[in-house]
C-alpha cells in the first residue's frame, strides 16, 4: 500500500475541483453578517462546522512523580516536565547508585539526594523515565533548537549561570554547564532567532539579554536592556518577559506594562509600543501572550503581518498585598491586542469571560488559542493565589471582537502557580502541575502539589465530527523541507468532494512552557498552490513553505490539515 500511495503521488493531477462542494451546516455562533477587526470576509465561518461540544477532561495518570513546572514536547513524542531541585523530595525515585551531590549551600551541609525532578512522559502509553538534572532549573527558560535538542537556561542561586541540554532519545540525560550565562538568568526569558541562536532576556536583577554560547563554552558578558531597568517595580511584576520573533526578524519584548521592537544583534530599539493600561502582565502578575498564527498568502509578500495578544494579570500591588497583607485581589479581564509590524500601532481592548492570572495560552491547530489554567485572585508565589479557573477559553481571534470567547467544560483538579500545558499531535492538550507550596506538600494545605496529569479534549474532538478528520499519509508526504519550497502532503478524507477553501495546512512549533508564558510558540497558516483529488478520498496538497527563518525559525514543527475547523492528527516536520 505504501508504495502504491508513493505512486500516486507522482501521477499527473488527473481530477479537478470542478464539482461545488457538499452542504456546509449552520455557521458557530450565528456570525455570517458580520465583518471583524482583520477585514476578513465571511466565507471562513461559513465553513466550520458547528459543533456544541465543549470538550472533554481524561486523567491518564495519577502519580507523575514530579510537578510539571516546566514542560516541553519533543519530536519524539515524548514531553519533558521538570520542577525545582530544592522543594524536597519527589514521588519519582532515580534509579539506584544515580543520586545526585548536592553542594553545600548558605549555611546548609551539602547531602545526596536520590528523588528525581525531571522526567520523561511518553504522551502515548503514560509510561515515565526519570532524568537527573545536577543544578537548579527552578524557574528557568527554554526551548527545542534546530535539531530539536532542548536547550535550558538559567535557574535559581547555582543554577543561574547554568546552560542545560538534553537529546530526544531513548536513554538520554541531562547535559550541564554550570558557567554559561554572564549572570544569573532567574525568571528569564529564552526565544530562538531566525538563525536558529537562542537569546536569553531579563531574569532577577538582570536587566541585560545575552545570546547562548556554543555548547561548553561561557560569555563573559550581556547587552543592558534600559526597558527592562525602567519597568521592574518594589515586585518586579517584568520577569517572564513576554518575548516574540515578529516576521521581520526583530523582538517584541513586553515587560510589565510597556513593550519595544528590538534588533537584539545591532542592539537597538526600533520602536516603543503605547503602554497596555490595567495593571502588570509579567510575573509575578503573570498575565499571559502570544503571537497570533502568521497567515502565509505568495510567494514573496513584502511585509507579513505580525499582530500579539495579551491578556490577564493583575495590578502593580497585587503581590504585595497577598504577601503584607494576606489579601487576593482580582485578577485582570482584559485583553489587548497589537499588530507588532505597524509603525503606528495601537493597542484594542476587549474582555475575556472571567479574570485570569496565571493561566496558560496556547495556540491550537485551527489557529484558535486556548486559555486555561490559573486563578482568578492574586498572583504567582507561595499560597498567594486562589479561586482556581477551572473553565477554559476558546478564543477565535478572526471573528468580530465582542464574539471571539466560549467558555468550554470545566476542570476538577486546580491548576495555578507552576502549572504547564502543551498542544499534543492528536489536537488534544496535556496538562500537568501546579505547587502553591515551597515544598511538596500533600496534605494539610487549600491547595495540595498536583502530581496529577490529564489530557483536554477541545471542540474539534467532538467525536461527532470524526468523520470529517483529515488523516495525513506520512509515508506518502514530505517531512524535511527548505525556505520558500513546495511540498507534498497528502491525506485520506472520505468520500467527500473539496474545494480549496475547505482546506487549511497549519504548522505548530512546540513551545517550552512554565510560569504562564510558552517561549517560541508560533502557529502559521500556510499558502496552498494546489489541491488535488488523486483517488476517491485520497488527496494531495501542495503547499508553500514559509519564506524565511524569520517566519520560521529552523526546527521541528507540527503540521495539521484542518478541514472546516476539524484538524487531523499531525505530522512532525523539519525546516531548516
Amino acid at each position: 500500500m505504501a508504495n502504491l500511495l508513493r505512486a500516486l503521488c507522482l501521477l499527473p493531477l488527473l481530477f479537478s475541483f470542478a464539482q461545488p462542494s457538499f452542504l456546509f451546516p449552520d455557521p458557530l455562533g450565528g456570525e455570517s453578517g458580520e465583518s471583524n477587526d482583520n477585514n476578513n470576509n465571511n466565507e471562513e465561518n461559513d465553513r466550520l462546522y458547528e459543533t456544541d461540544y465543549r470538550g472533554e477532561w481524561e486523567l491518564v495518570v495519577e502519580n507523575s512523580g514530579v510537578s510539571g513546572m516546566h514542560l516541553v514536547l519533543f519530536p519524539n513524542n515524548k514531553a519533558i516536565m521538570f520542577d525545582a531541585s530544592e522543594l524536597g523530595p519527589s514521588k519519582l525515585r532515580l534509579p539506584r547508585g544515580n543520586c545526585r551531590k548536592i553542594p553545600p549551600a548558605k549555611g546548609k551541609p551539602g547531602g545526596t539526594d536520590c528523588w528525581a525532578h525531571s522526567l520523561e512522559f511518553d504522551i502515548e502509553t503514560s509510561e515515565i523515565r526519570p532524568l537527573k538534572v545536577e543544578t537548579d532549573p527552578w524557574c528557568s527558560a527554554g526551548g527545542l533548537d534546530a535539531e530539536g535538542k532542548l536547550v535550558n537556561s538559567g535557574g535559581w542561586f547555582l543554577g543561574g549561570k547554568v546552560m542545560r541540554y538534553l537529546e530526544p532519545c531513548d536513554d538520554c540525560d541531562w547535559r550541564e554547564y554550570p558557567t554559561a550565562l554572564s549572570g544569573g538568568r532567574w525568571y528569564a526569558t529564552q526565544v530562538i532567532l531566525a538563525d536558529g541562536e537562542f537569546v536569553v532576556i531579563g531574569g532577577r536583577k538582570m536587566f541585560s539579554y545575552e545570546f547562548v554560547p556554543r555548547e561548553g563554552q561561557s560569555n563573559r558578558g550581556n547587552f543592558y536592556l534600559p526597558l527592562l531597568d525602567e519597568t521592574t517595580d518594589i515586585s518586579e511584576n517584568n520577569l517572564y518577559p513576554f518575548v516574540h520573533l515578529s516576521t521581520d526578524g526583530n523582538l517584541f519584548v513586553f515587560a510589565n506594562s510597556r513593550s519595544i521592537l528590538l534588533n537584539p544583534i545591532r542592539n537597538k530599539v526600533i520602536r516603543e509600543f503605547p503602554v497596555l493600561g490595567g495593571g502588570s502582565r509579567n510575573y509575578p502578575a503573570s498575565g499571559m501572550s502570544a503571537l497570533l498564527p502568521i497567515k502565509l498568502e505568495g510567494e514573496n509578500p513584502e511585509v507579513i503581518p505580525a499582530e500579539v495578544i495579551v491578556c490577564g494579570g493583575n495590578t502593580p500591588e497585587a503581590f504585595r498585598s497577598a504577601d503584607k497583607e494576606g489579601k487576593m485581589l482580582p485578577a485582570l479581564e482584559d485583553c489587548g491586542r497589537i499588530m507588532i509590524t505597524e509603525r503606528d500601532a495601537e493597542w484594542k481592548i476587549e474582555q475575556m469571560p472571567s479574570p485570569r492570572v496565571m493561566g496558560d495560552m496556547l495556540i491550537l491547530p485551527t489557529g484558535d488559542l486556548l486559555l486555561l489554567n490559573g486563578a482568578k485572585k492574586g498572583t504567582a508565589g507561595w499560597k498567594f493565589g486562589d479561586d482556581p479557573n477551572l473553565v477554559p477559553v476558546i478564543y477565535k481571534p478572526q471573528r468580530p471582537i465582542n464574539k471571539r470567547f466560549k467558555e468550554l467544560a470545566a476542570s476538577t483538579i486546580p491548576r495555578m502557580y507552576h502549572s504547564s500545558s502543551a498542544v499534543l499531535p492528536d489536537g488534544r492538550i496535556l496538562v500537568a502541575g501546579s505547587n502553591t507550596n515551597n515544598r511538596y506538600t500533600f496534605e494539610g494545605v487549600k491547595f495540595p502539589t498536583e502530581l496529577r496529569v490529564e489530557k483536554f479534549s477541545p471542540p474539534y474532538l467532538d467525536p461527532s465530527l470524526a468523520e470529517h478528520k483529515p488523516e495525513i499519509n506520512e509515508v506518502s508526504s514530505e517531512n524535511k523541507i527548505t525556505y520558500g519550497q513546495r511540498f507534498l502532503i497528502q491525506f485520506n478524507l472520505g468520500e467527500f468532494k473539496l474545494e480549496q477553501p475547505d482546506i487549511e495546512v497549519t504548522m505548530y512549533r512546540p513551545p517550552f512552557t512554565t510560569h504562564g508564558y510558552s517561549m517560541d510558540q508560533r502557529l502559521l497558516r500556510l499558502a496552498i498552490i494546489d489541491l488535488t483529488q488523486i483517488l476517491p478520498g485520497i488527496f494531495n496538497i501542495v503547499a508553500l513553505a514559509p519564506p524565511s527563518g524569520e517566519i520560521a525559525p529552523p526546527g521541528y514543527y507540527l503540521v495539521f490539515v484542518v478541514h472546516q475547523g476539524v484538524p487531523s492528527r499531525a505530522m512532525w516536520l523539519q525546516i531548516k
